[in-house]
């Protein structure tokens, strides 16, 4: 089993210097011996750009579409990393399958639109099935064997999908996906009712849930500024892998604990995989 595990300081600086023996982990309760570490930032990445496409982003859209495009351009390396682009609306569309090239990703995010007038008015249910594209992402991601991670774009509303909250959480842990949710919204779409707490609630745990983090945009962090922590963070991941010492007889979730050895120091990961038999 490998767990992917990010260290903050008190003032939440990234921390990379740890090694082997800072780390110590539990199972279920039960200390493990860590038989592979590395802090290298050379390990292949699975990334997955997932972006809300519903009428609520409508005057957010291009700025997402723009701060993706350079973020793939940064952090996409061909010749290791590979990337989706998917959107979600009406319906859960994938623009661009798993690939290395930075031009057919250019490409997708190219045609990544909002629904048509002729789509709204044939619309039947749905609205923005964000819970129902996190679940179709770790279908997705379940077979890659590298470093998997989602950029979550959207204000963080769902309405219409068949999935549950619940459901996409554990769908993400079984496929050992890593939500990097980012809240992106139009505060003025919602009106009096707002939109914005429920959205964060959502978007909060589906990063905590998974192992990756939550941003909002705001006037004091910008688009360019997360995907550019974001980018930080997914090079500064520590790797570490264990064999249970309870063998799986029956597939199950297992907890899981990170710890270093030094105060002070935060580690944010999931608490939970998924032990298969």
């Amino acid at each position: 089993m490998n767990v992917f595990a990010t260290v903050r300081g008190k003032n939440g600086a990234l921390i990379r210097d740890l090694t082997k023996d800072d780390f110590a982990i539990l199972e279920n309760g039960r200390p493990q011996t860590i038989r592979y570490f590395s802090r290298e930032t050379d390990l292949p990445l699975s990334l997955g750009l997932m972006i809300d496409t519903s009428l609520s982003q409508g005057k957010v859209l291009e700025a997402e579409l723009g701060a993706s495009l350079r973020f793939l351009d940064q952090v996409l390396r061909e010749d290791k990393d590979q990337a989706f682009v998917m959107q979600f609306d009406l319906a859960v569309v994938t623009r661009q399958e798993f690939t290395h090239s930075r031009m057919k990703l250019e490409d997708a995010l190219a045609v990544v639109d909002m629904p048509s007038r002729r789509e709204l008015l044939l619309q039947r249910g749905g609205g923005t099935l964000l819970y129902d594209a996190v679940v179709e992402a770790a279908k997705v991601m379940k077979n890659q064997n590298n470093r998997k991670a989602a950029i979550l774009l959207t204000d963080g509303v769902d309405t219409g999908s068949d999935a549950s909250l619940d459901a996409a959480i554990e769908a993400a842990q079984r496929s050992d996906l890593m939500i990097y949710s980012i809240l992106f919204s139009d505060e003025g779409y919602y009106g009096l009712f707002g939109g914005g707490g429920e959205g964060r609630r959502v978007l909060a745990l589906l990063a905590k849930e998974t192992g990756g983090s939550f941003f909002e945009v705001s006037r004091k962090q910008s688009i360019e500024q997360i995907f550019g922590e974001i980018q930080e963070e997914l090079r500064s991941q520590y790797s570490l892998g264990f064999v249970s010492d309870a063998p799986v007889r029956v597939s199950e979730f297992r907890k899981l604990q990170v710890t270093v050895r030094q105060k002070g120091l935060a580690v944010e990961m999931r608490d939970r995989y998924w032990a298969e038999r």
